[in-house]
């Protein structure tokens, strides 16, 4: 299926590259979709356990935005609370080989970086 994500009207231009800098280029949303894709992780929880340390607030309000655009879902595991874990959508998936490619990119030109065996 290849269905287009939606623009909104305060992006700043048509150009691909911007316009996926508007959906992913913050400090946070492609290390959410990394955890997810590559390292398994789909719980509140398991994102707070990375090195990046994302603060609870800010995950929350990065998840609920990929979960508007589309590029995550997620399923409840618990009920009372209702608690729920996170999955890529297909789109979130063809962010995957971006992420790799930036990962290549860091070990190869970034000194001091470490490349996990799963992003290799």
């Amino acid at each position: 299926m290849n269905k287009k994500l939606s623009r909104s009207l305060s992006e700043r231009s048509p150009c691909p590259v911007s316009t996926t800098l508007d959906l992913v280029g913050d400090k946070w949303t492609l290390l959410i979709i990394r955890d997810i894709g590559f390292f398994g992780r789909h719980r509140n929880k398991d994102f707070q356990q990375g090195v990046e340390n994302i603060p609870s607030n800010i995950l929350a309000s990065r998840l609920k935005m990929l979960l508007d655009k589309k590029l995550i879902y997620r399923t409840p595991y618990q009920n009372n609370p209702v608690r729920y874990e996170y999955f890529l959508t297909e789109a979130g998936e063809g962010l995957l080989p971006v992420i790799k490619a930036m990962a290549n990119w860091g070990r190869d030109n970034v000194a001091g970086t470490y490349m996990p065996r799963r992003l290799q």
